[in-house]
């Protein structure tokens, strides 16, 4: 059975050649899955073979539908991992921004007191 999906440009475009760049590509990533250990030795020299035995994209599937997907997205800034936390772990809160917090917050209640005071003495 076939695991890439239809978009993928191996299914998508079978009779386009298959560049330099790609044969880079895929060595790379044939590399990373062995280092990682996902494939024998066995399996790393057949797939090798394959992908430089290839002249069309479509001659790549037995290649690539086994290895791990490569990520085709970023990351938005928002969750990105910025500290040493991992997810779900609380830091340590600033003490400076909590200081000034309070201060401004507490001035603002002395003045709305002081008004308060003076409308009902002059009332």
């Amino acid at each position: 059975m076939n695991e890439l999906p239809r978009s993928s440009k191996y299914r998508s475009s079978p009779d386009e050649q298959v560049s330099a760049q790609e044969r880079e590509q895929l060595t790379r990533r044939l590399n990373e899955a062995f280092t990682a250990g996902k494939l024998t030795q066995d399996d790393y020299s057949a797939r090798l073979d394959e992908l430089y035995a290839a002249q069309r994209l479509g001659d790549l599937v037995p290649v690539v539908e086994s290895l791990p997907a490569v990520q085709s997205y970023s990351e938005p800034a928002m969750v990105q991992q910025t500290g040493a936390q991992q997810p779900g772990e609380l830091s340590v809160a600033s003490s400076n921004g909590s200081r000034m917090t309070v201060a401004l917050v507490g001035g603002i209640a002395a003045i709305v007191i002081i008004l308060v005071i003076l409308l009902l003495v002059l009332l």
